[in-house]
């Protein structure tokens, strides 16, 4: 664990870091009476977040609380855990620890299993500590690896997962900011001796290629977040002509995650396209794309229908009879399958699912394809929904974020095709 030198009771000195957030919340609130979750490491990223947070509380009304996950991927994961319940509680900031179980090796593996655990958080949003170091070195880092606009426009400062909205208001402060205000302030932090193992791609660039991007480019992170932002413009401009040629082809407008999907796939290189949405399939010829009304399409009879509790919901135009039975621990979380409007659909294209916990969202078609369905009985499959979060379908099961903790009520489904 490190700490400064200064005492802990002496007064903060104002410095970037204090600015930006103290600017960031006057620029997006009001956020009186709101619930803020920190994620909290227990590193010096994050514990200068829950310190600027902490101080902010009073002027901009939110309810604060922290959120640590506790990987045990270190020794010491135990040792951070307390070390975060401590800082809180001497801030009487309520703190949530979630222990997680990380399938595989490396950091993505680890993000995986965090954001599992964000997902499931019921908050106004969710704080990131995420400064202008990290921003650069992502974009660099996804550059090399061949990512396209979207890759390459990197973090956003305000954008939505899900239901869940992420917040990086240091996003444009550099690390040394933050140190500064840390050791003015007199914070404590865990330093993770894994940031120093160089054989990490991200440790590589900061350790070794910054330093010496720097020796040539003195504000080569600078240009970075500026590129992204270009790179998130462009994506967005995208956005917006999509959106706008579907209207002027007479189709409905899609979700904002079935527009990014569309897009991905349009404007990707060596992949079939086909992409069904509002009774059509979009498709890609010659660079333009095109409309395909003779494709295959989802029954024409069959239009959303909702469930209200009954054990079973008929759905002739597929087919079949969808089954619910009431069980403890298993099936949908049936305290969040109440929060919203249930309905079951048939698929439009580029709908998004997480099989487990550990594993990302990937699209229907894949999962399909893996596990054998034919495409001519996908468009027949009733796929269940809470509000506009897919939660249920047939062969695949409960998506991992909805499945009811143990002991918990819970709704099991059941396709009777016939």
């Amino acid at each position: 664990m490190a700490s400064s030198r200064k005492p802990r009771n002496a007064e903060p000195v104002p410095g970037a870091a204090q600015a930006a957030l103290a600017q960031w919340l006057a620029r997006t609130g009001p956020w009186h009476g709101r619930r803020l979750v920190c994620a909290l490491s227990g590193g010096m990223d994050s514990m200068v977040l829950l310190d600027l947070l902490v101080a902010g509380a009073p002027a901009h009304g939110y309810r604060l609380g922290a959120i640590h996950v506790h990987h045990g991927l270190q020794t010491q994961a135990d040792d951070w855990a307390r070390f975060c319940r401590a800082q809180c509680r001497a801030r009487r900031v309520p703190l949530t620890v979630r222990r997680v179980q990380v399938a595989g090796r490396g950091e993505a593996a680890a993000r995986s299993a965090r954001f599992a655990v964000f997902d499931a958080l019921r908050v106004d949003a969710l704080v990131l500590a995420h400064h202008l170091d990290d921003q650069a070195e992502t974009v660099l880092m996804r550059l090399l690896r061949g990512a396209g606009t979207r890759g390459a426009a990197a973090m956003r400062a305000d954008t939505r997962r899900g239901r869940l909205r992420l917040l990086r208001p240091l996003l444009g402060v550099p690390r040394e900011a933050l140190r500064d205000h840390a050791t003015a302030a007199g914070l404590d932090w865990i330093e993770d001796p894994s940031n120093a193992e160089r054989t990490r791609t991200r440790n590589f660039l900061r350790h070794e290629v910054g330093p010496l991007l720097a020796t040539r480019f003195p504000r080569w992170r600078e240009a970075l977040a500026r590129a992204a932002g270009h790179f998130g413009a462009s994506d967005d401009r995208a956005q917006v002509l999509l959106r706008n040629w579907l209207a002027r082809q007479g189709l409905r407008e899609p979700s904002e995650a079935k527009l990014l999907e569309m897009l991905r796939q349009l404007t990707g290189q060596g992949v079939r396209t086909e992409i069904i949405h509002d009774g059509v399939r979009l498709r890609v010829e010659r660079g333009r794309v095109r409309l395909d009304a003779a494709a295959p399409l989802p029954p024409k009879a069959f239009r959303p229908q909702a469930w209200t509790g009954a054990a079973r919901l008929p759905l002739p135009a597929l087919g079949g009879e969808l089954r619910f039975r009431h069980v403890r621990g298993g099936g949908i979380d049936a305290a969040r399958l109440a929060a919203a409007a249930v309905t079951v659909r048939v698929r439009t294209g580029g709908e998004r699912f997480r099989t487990a916990a550990d594993r990302p969202r990937r699209t229907l078609k894949n999962l399909f394809q893996e596990a054998g369905v034919p495409a001519r009985a996908r468009a027949r499959l009733p796929l269940v929904f809470c509000g506009d979060d897919l939660v249920w379908v047939p062969g695949l099961g409960v998506e991992a974020g909805w499945r009811a903790p143990p002991g918990a009520p819970g709704w099991l489904l059941d396709w009777r095709a016939g």
